[in-house]
């Protein structure tokens, strides 16, 4: 019997309204008591979490390991690395891989080398084969193999007939629906936000609409059939808007944000100097980082993405959405690519960031050191609502009585350098490199297990 006393820390459990000073109880890998001055067997392994925030292990239900067949950029092993220095102790990958996720085939092969890994590792089947949007995936034998979700992210169905029955299929299954919200024939070749500094840059512009009109047709399609869609990384004030307005009509409609989405803005692909002149000024007028924020040059290619960084109207637009509760979930997107790959003319860069290791901080600095929102409902974003969304087992989420032994340590205040050198990851593609960040992961523990320590 393998034992394991957290004591002295701040317990925040929003399943259960949990707040407050006490400790907690791991045994053979389960949540086994919570409460002050728990007495354990002899020989358990205590950590003093004075000072720290005890939270059940994040969960980040967006993430791309890219294994198999991309390997030079991740694997299932690194990924998971990364996912447990972040503090995440279930993750969900995505289907676009090499072959795509879209037989039991491949999920059995992830399966095999997930077991090898530091932290859960969940799996997205695709809706269609090969994420073509062309032909449905056998929906029936992912939901069979063991998929938690059904999503073709990296790319998006636009056949709306082939996508209602796909959630068709989907519901018949139980399984939810993720999905990746781009209209090809509005975003065309664009390569950044459209608007000003994409007009001054000589840049292809990617207008708001492009995903505006998929999340209208993911509405109406959920209110059709009833499946859960959960529209992936909102970036558009438009996006944030039909969702309230949808959730308030009832509709099984749901909505992630991702970091760098409410951090940076379409500035940032002009130069640092015009993004710290202009919408950083807001980030440093309310103390995010403190001074002497990094420098980087005009069209840096660590700040293309998909969907890609918007206005500073967005920003804030995806930031109220998360207080008022119209986003239920934050994501990483955590998608690596090679120093080769990123090395080139703007154009012709990959989409994508690494993102693992930094989200737990950059929230925290964008929600909680900004006096926007409490701890607790912060927690419930990266916990009890993926956990929720998804019907994972075991408890996940919560630090219930029973529950599987997943809890993160965290120390809210800790200010840390970000160092893209410095990562599990096999990439370095992070936009936030140098800068002053603030709130770190101490401990990651998974099944009554510690996977990860903070060297400071």
């Amino acid at each position: 019997m393998h034992s394991v006393l957290i004591s002295g820390g701040r317990v925040i459990d929003p399943a259960n309204s949990v707040d407050a000073l006490t400790d907690v109880l791991l045994t053979d890998g389960r949540i086994a008591a919570i409460g002050l001055g728990l007495s354990a067997p002899l020989g358990t392994e205590r950590v003093d979490a004075t000072g720290l925030v005890v939270v059940p292990g994040l969960i980040d239900l967006h993430v791309h390991f890219r294994e198999p067949g991309q390997t030079a950029k991740e694997t299932i092993l690194t990924g998971s690395q990364a996912a447990a220095r972040g503090g995440f102790t279930t993750v969900v990958c995505m289907p676009n891989t090499s072959p795509s996720i879209d037989s039991a085939a491949t999920v059995s092969l992830i399966q095999e080398r997930a077991r090898k890994c530091p932290v859960r590792v969940e799996i997205a089947g695709a809706l269609s084969k090969g994420i073509s949007g062309e032909e449905l995936a056998p929906i029936g034998s992912l939901a069979k193999a063991g998929v938690v979700v059904l999503s073709d992210d990296g790319r998006c169905i636009q056949d709306n007939d082939l996508m209602r029955r796909a959630l068709e299929y989907a519901r018949q299954f139980r399984l939810p629906v993720m999905d990746h919200c781009q209209d090809y024939s509005l975003v065309k070749d664009g390569v950044m936000h459209e608007g000003l500094h994409s007009l001054r840059l000589g840049l292809r512009g990617w207008p708001s609409a492009g995903e505006e009109m998929i999340v209208a047709r993911n509405i109406l399609l959920a209110e059709q059939t009833g499946t859960p869609i959960h529209c992936q990384h909102v970036s558009s004030a438009g996006s944030v808007r039909l969702i309230r307005e949808a959730k308030k009509r009832g509709v099984p409609i749901s909505g992630e944000a991702c970091p760098h989405h409410f951090t940076l803005t379409d500035a940032c692909v002009a130069g640092s100097v015009v993004f710290w002149e202009t919408d950083g000024a807001e980030l440093l007028g309310r103390g995010v980082g403190g001074t002497g924020q990094p420098e980087w040059p005009v069209y840096h290619t660590h700040f293309k993405m998909n969907p890609p960084l918007r206005s500073a109207a967005d920003r804030e637009a995806i930031l109220a959405g998360l207080v008022d509760g119209t986003l239920e979930i934050i994501s990483s997107d955590h998608a690596p690519h090679t120093e080769s790959e990123k090395d080139v003319e703007f154009d012709y860069a990959p989409f994508g960031i690494t993102g693992l290791e930094v989200e737990l901080a950059l929230t925290l600095m964008q929600l909680f050191h900004t006096d926007r929102m409490g701890l607790s409902d912060i927690i419930a974003k990266l916990t009890l609502n993926p956990a929720r969304f998804l019907n994972l087992s075991g408890g996940r989420g919560t630090l219930s009585i029973g529950a599987l032994g997943d809890v993160t340590l965290i120390d809210p205040s800790a200010e840390w350098v970000c160092d893209r050198t410095n990562t599990a990851s096999k990439c370095r593609n992070n936009p936030f490199h140098g800068w002053t960040l603030r709130g770190k992961v101490t401990r990651t523990i998974v099944g009554g297990q510690t996977v990860y320590v903070s060297s400071s």
